[in-house]
């Protein structure tokens, strides 16, 4: 009897580590409360295998050198004990994680454009941005998180500072030992120099696609084409997949003219274009070999109280393109039957 149970256990053990085909995720939103079944169950609903945890840090002006992180004046879930029960959840209900710490910066300002003005502050910056990162790094390792994401669209930091970041990549493999990214906005990717380092060129994939106030699935396709082809480039080039850290779009007119638009604009809600986009992007991507998934942005924990057919943001909660993911993540499920 005990050679039996002892087959079977290294049986189900062998399943669940092995690697998904494509990475199928989503970016799960921090909130002031404890994440319980009823926050996880849409997240199992929609077909993810993979779920985004991201701790913020704040700071207060893009030239500013302080970093607030881990503080009890935060959500719960942007400080370090709710990641750590958030992880816990998921991985209670067979969810892979990518822990991905970001910043932000006072009244929604730009991380692209975080610069210090003298070595000083950049000295200060740089050993709190460290402290912030090799925090959840520690976290990711403690947890077995599957992936670590070490920054988020920081351009001018990352362009300026590359000694640090070589240093830092070093720190964090030295802490944690699972895959590593980082987040690249879709216009810095391409120059980003330390891709060699790491496990995958993650990408926030707000490309522009047309101006077009309704586009056609063919409009949508033909303006991916330049885009993919650098993307398929660069993935050949550095001999590392593409990721999408990020990817989506508000369900609005003019969806694929600025995909990276955060504003409360009050531009007219267009459901049908959202889904459209969204399953052109998976048509275009998912069955490629150096593709390996990606997170969509952004899903909230309050399923049943966020978007809807009036809203005109990037939740595809509630909307036609909620359907469009969940048929899309489902074939992973299907395959691997």
């Amino acid at each position: 009897m005990k050679k039996i149970i002892f087959i079977c256990v290294t049986v189900l053990v062998s399943c669940s580590s092995a690697k998904f085909h494509k990475v199928n995720g989503v970016s799960f939103v921090s909130s002031g409360e404890e994440a319980s079944q009823q926050h996880i169950d849409p997240v199992l609903n929609v077909q993810a295998n993979y779920a985004a945890i991201m701790p913020f840090g704040f700071t207060s002006d893009i030239n500013s050198p302080d970093l607030v992180f881990d503080s009890d004046r935060q959500w719960f879930g942007e400080r370090r004990e709710g990641v750590e029960q958030y992880i816990q959840k998921m991985h209670q209900n067979g969810v892979r994680i990518m822990v991905k710490p970001q910043i932000w910066i006072s009244r929604g300002a730009f991380t692209g454009n975080l610069k210090m003005l003298t070595e000083a502050d950049w000295k200060q910056f740089e050993e709190a941005y460290e402290a912030f990162i090799l925090l959840y790094a520690t976290l990711a390792e403690e947890t077995q998180s599957d992936i670590f994401c070490i920054g988020t669209e920081l351009k001018v930091f990352v362009n300026e500072r590359p000694e640090f970041w070589s240093e830092l990549i070093t720190k964090v493999r030295h802490v944690y030992h699972g895959e590593i990214t980082y987040a690249a906005n879709w216009d810095e990717y391409a120059k980003t120099p330390f891709w060699s380092r790491l496990d995958y060129i993650g990408v926030n994939a707000y490309f522009p696609l047309c101006e077009e106030e309704n586009p056609s699935v063919e409009t949508l396709s033909k303006g991916w084409q330049p885009w993919k082809a650098k993307l398929k480039e660069v993935s050949k080039n550095k001999k590392s997949p593409i990721l999408f850290t990020e990817f989506g779009y508000r369900s609005m007119d003019f969806t694929g003219k600025k995909p990276w638009l955060v504003d409360r604009n009050q531009t007219d809600v267009n459901l049908e274009a959202q889904a459209r986009a969204t399953q052109v992007l998976f048509d275009e991507f998912w069955s490629e070999s150096w593709f390996a998934g990606g997170f969509v942005w952004k899903w909230f924990m309050q399923h049943n109280e966020v978007g809807g057919h009036e809203d005109n943001r990037f939740t595809p909660q509630n909307k036609p393109a909620e359907s469009v993911i969940r048929k899309q993540y489902s074939q992973e499920r299907k395959t691997r039957l």
